[in-house]
């Protein structure tokens, strides 16, 4: 794949100094300075990803499905903690994709599948996914006229996976923000994450510099059901 002359790679640390000896993980995400809000990281995939890395000991050969991946971070870190990872962003963002796989090639993950799968759009790719373990978004939650689309698929994929979670950051950009009322359409639960449980409370997060951190914010959505027992991450 040919690298367009625009781009630049932001390497992030994950470190956890509690572990004898210390642990740390790197992850290189290129970035194409473009539009497409999908092309560059924002504060709330670094806040996911460090959620994944605290939980990495639970990734191994786990399916795990990151929607609207863009720069996939998050799920680049998965993947390189051992999960087996699909990332996807819109079929009608080609662009995107091509992000998808940069990164992948970046952090010589060589079996990441790439999807085009557009929220809202029960697509035969959709349909076909294998199980999964766990489905990831950063930000999906950005255009207020995006929200139902993206329940309706998270809906399907977690009606599909009943026992698996959508873990999802989205950041506080507007006090009309509301999700609650689609949630209940779709039968939906949602708990959410306070960021100082897994250390994401502070700027600067993975060597990241990025502003905004104080005001995103985590949630693990569930369907709601009286007969499945949901695994506690």
């Amino acid at each position: 794949m040919e690298k367009p002359k625009s781009i630049t790679v932001k390497e992030f640390t994950f470190k956890d100094d509690k572990t004898d000896p210390p642990e740390s993980l790197s992850v290189s995400i290129p970035e194409l300075l473009d539009p497409q809000y999908g092309m560059y990281v924002w504060p709330c995939a670094v806040v996911l990803a460090q959620y994944l890395w605290t939980c990495r000991e639970e990734l191994p050969r786990k399916t795990v499905l990151e929607v609207g991946a863009g720069v996939s971070l998050p799920g680049v870190l998965a993947a390189r903690c051992g999960a087996d990872v699909i990332l996807s962003d819109s079929a009608k963002v080609p662009q995107c994709l091509e992000n998808c796989r940069r990164s992948c090639e970046a952090n010589d993950l060589k079996d990441v599948q790439v999807l085009g799968l557009t929220w809202g759009e029960v697509s035969p790719d959709l349909v076909l996914l294998p199980d999964v373990d766990l489905i990831l978004g950063s930000d999906v939650f950005y255009e207020p006229a995006d929200f139902e689309d993206v329940l309706v698929t998270v809906a399907f994929l977690l009606k599909k996976n009943p026992r698996s979670q959508f873990w999802t950051t989205y950041q506080e950009r507007s006090a009309d923000w509301w999700i609650e009322p689609l949630l209940r359409r779709w039968n939906l639960n949602c708990v959410k994450v306070p960021l100082e449980q897994f250390d994401a409370d502070h700027c600067e997060l993975a060597g990241s510099n990025l502003p905004g951190i104080h005001c995103v914010h985590m949630m693990k959505i569930t369907v709601k059901t009286d007969q499945i027992t949901t695994k506690t991450w």
